[in-house]
């Protein structure tokens, strides 16, 4: 049987978009948006979306 997408990779790919957005819940876009832009386009390009964000205002952590 051809898959057009494989389950599994298809799969994964939700996973790491999933991971992304938990990592990026404090960042600029918040889980969403940092989900949506991983979904779509790739998780690499959510990484770096991710990386490239500036913290929110409210959480911000002191030390």
């Amino acid at each position: 049987m051809t898959y057009i997408f494989h389950p599994f990779v298809v799969f994964f790919w939700i996973v790491l978009s999933w991971l992304i957005g938990m990592l990026g819940r404090n960042k600029r876009f918040g889980f969403f948006g940092n989900f949506l832009v991983s979904f779509l386009f790739s998780p690499l390009v959510g990484l770096i979306v991710l990386l490239a964000s500036d913290d929110r205002q409210g959480a911000r952590h002191h030390r």
